[in-house]
């Protein structure tokens, strides 16, 4: 009864969505119980593995391939604690290889692996501890990252505090990725909710995109989006959500997964590339399709895709043809939104009076963009390429002219989206 009155109201989008929505479902569910779960690509070093403990404290060290958006929590009755790790493949770890010297403190543990691409490791504890650290330590040169958690003893009448207090304490240490709830589908913009805008800052960790003068595209993207996020927030009327924020890797399925998570009525993907003949200049928007616009969006797809095949993710993976076929329809369905959102930004960035790539509308087929029923972009915001666009992505006051044109322009696109709302609903 609920999903036929979701297919009554939401059109034939929302229909579309849902089914894909099953379709999809069966299919990771399938993938999960074969042990590989969705977009696994992260792997456990059983012999770094380590899991000890005495009355007073714990300590576990989890080394992985590659670092990974993450949580831990302590939870109380029975006293737990919960690490939540994305597209970690547990195959190479076992339960009886952690069960070796765990210590006083441990009474049992349990590994899972989830459908929604998050693996689980729960291990109950003898008794109240709290988190003291939880760090996600990353070696630069590998690409490699350790999980480090420190729990201590804590006293029965602290201990329900110390849980509550945890929220806190998760968002300073893991909330760089963490999105690991999984959302309701987003629902259209209108004048009596906030836009919730995903801002995706490109490449980061081991894969620092474009480098030109001593800087790097990551460190620039992230720079930017925390301003952006920052002007968006002044503005009013916008929610914000960051795939990343800080310089961690995260793959491109992460970087979807993360956008439908929170919920995003917008997906934003900052960039600042280079081009081998250094010709291009201005900021350039891209849309999702499967026929590159011109050889320089052939260029950039590729380019994006290739550091998710230098993480060890398989971009090949074959998906269910029926959810292929829908997906596609769901995307045809949503491109005109989408290309309404690219030229209303173009429209303000123009207005600004900053400079445009001549041909400010581009697509191709950026693996980033392909969550079906979320408008998404990829903005190129100039070329560290080009000298004087390099110029422009370091002064502060061309980053603030920017920042303004995209929040007047999601703000233009979101009254006009939500005008048109109605006539889509059938």
């Amino acid at each position: 009864m609920q999903a036929a009155q979701q297919i009554r109201n939401g059109g034939r989008l929302s229909a579309l969505l849902l089914v894909f929505g099953l379709l999809l479902a069966a299919t990771v569910q399938a993938s999960a119980q074969t042990g590989a779960g969705l977009g696994a690509s992260a792997r456990v070093d059983p012999g770094g593995v380590l899991l000890r403990s005495d009355h007073g404290a714990l300590e576990l060290r989890l080394p992985l391939s590659m670092p990974v958006p993450w949580r831990a929590r302590v939870l109380a009755s029975p006293p737990r604690l919960v690490v939540d790790l994305n597209t970690v493949d547990w195959r190479s770890l076992s339960a009886e290889s952690l069960r070796r010297g765990w210590g006083p403190a441990v009474r049992d543990l349990r590994l899972g692996q989830g459908g929604d691409g998050w693996a689980r490791l729960v291990i109950d504890l003898a008794g109240p501890y709290r988190l003291e650290q939880a760090t996600l330590e990353r070696v630069e040169d590998t690409g490699a990252a350790t999980l480090r958690l420190e729990l201590s003893r804590t006293p029965g009448h602290d201990f329900e505090a110390s849980v509550q207090d945890e929220a806190a304490f998760t968002a300073r240490h893991g909330d760089a990725l963490l999105h690991p709830e999984p959302a309701t589908p987003p629902l259209a913009p209108s004048a009596t909710r906030p836009l919730v805008v995903m801002l995706d800052p490109g490449h980061g960790g081991f894969d620092p995109g474009a480098e030109a003068a001593g800087l790097r595209e990551s460190d620039l993207m992230l720079g930017f989006a925390r301003e952006l996020r920052e002007a968006l927030l002044r503005a009013g009327g916008f929610e914000v959500a960051m795939t990343r924020d800080a310089d961690i890797f995260v793959s491109l399925h992460g970087r979807i997964r993360a956008a439908r998570a929170a919920g995003a009525d917008v997906f934003l993907s900052l960039h600042a590339d280079a081009l081998p003949d250094g010709l291009a200049a201005g900021a350039t928007i891209y849309s999702l399709s499967e026929e590159a616009s011109d050889r320089s969006a052939a260029v950039l797809a590729e380019r994006h895709d290739r550091s998710d095949l230098l993480a060890g993710v398989d971009l090949s993976r074959a998906e269910d043809a029926i959810a292929d076929v829908l997906m596609s329809m769901a995307q045809r369905e949503n491109r005109p939104r989408t290309d309404a959102l690219a030229e209303r930004l173009i429209g303000a960035i123009r207005d600004k009076g900053l400079r445009l790539h001549r041909r400010p509308h581009q697509s191709g087929a950026f693996s980033v963009l392909r969550a079906p029923d979320v408008p998404s972009l990829l903005i190129e915001l100039g070329f560290m390429s080009n000298p004087r666009d390099l110029e422009r992505l370091q002064d502060p006051a061309w980053r603030r002219d920017m920042q303004t044109a995209i929040v007047e322009g999601l703000r233009a696109w979101a009254e006009a989206d939500a005008a048109e709302a109605p006539l889509r609903r059938r």
